[in-house]
């Protein structure tokens, strides 16, 4: 089974209490969004492997830590998970970058594929998939299923807000993918929302509301 980590940091809980707000402007929001994605991705690399490299400071040479093992690859799911990534990547700048793109129908709520870009070498990366919301969790086990059909094995979920309808629907579809979560919510509305959520993330980062 997959852990959840749900993010206890008093920031990530202080920053995720302000972008709550109905009245905050989209510049306001979308920067918020990326300042939370840092902070939650400095918690989720806890466990990144490290190796031992001999280096020479102005002083003497020494021995310091680096990291090792797979590189990174960052997957936001389109288009809210956009907002994520700059975030993430001040914090990991060597990281690549591909695109998942999918909407949800209207009437079925289930997740449609329009785009998906990825880096040459992704399946021999540690990838991120990324998403501010995970609400029924259909885009995101999509999206990742996505991923493992194109052969990426080293794969985590990181969101902002989640609904127990969706980390439940991740953990039996995916039990191999670890979820990163800012805040656990109440539950789904009649329309899929997450209650007490924040709205759509998309249409909050890109002004479209």
């Amino acid at each position: 089974m997959s852990e959840v980590h749900v993010m206890d940091h008093p920031l990530i809980q202080h920053k995720i209490g302000v972008i709550r707000r109905k009245d905050i402007g989209s510049r306001d929001f979308r920067a918020m969004i990326g300042e939370i994605a840092a902070f939650m991705c400095y918690e989720a690399t806890r466990d990144l492997k490290l190796q031992d490299v001999e280096i020479e400071t102005p002083i003497c040479k020494t021995v310091v830590k680096e990291l090792s093992g797979k590189k990174m690859a960052i997957v936001p799911i389109l288009r809210a998970g956009i907002g994520m990534v700059d975030g993430i990547l001040n914090m990991i700048p060597a990281a690549k970058v591909g695109h998942i793109g999918l909407y949800r129908d209207p009437e079925t709520f289930e997740p449609v594929e329009y785009f998906c870009k990825l880096p040459a070498d992704c399946g021999e990366r540690e990838v991120f998939v990324v998403d501010p919301m995970l609400a029924t969790g259909g885009s995101c086990s999509a999206a990742i299923q996505m991923l493992k059909d194109k052969g990426v094995k080293n794969i985590r979920f990181m969101c902002i807000i989640a609904a127990p309808e969706g980390v439940a629907r991740m953990q039996e579809e995916h039990p191999d993918v670890d979820l990163y979560i800012g805040a656990l919510d109440d539950h789904l509305d009649e329309h899929k929302y997450i209650v007490p959520g924040l709205g759509d993330a998309g249409d909050r980062i890109f002004g479209t509301k």
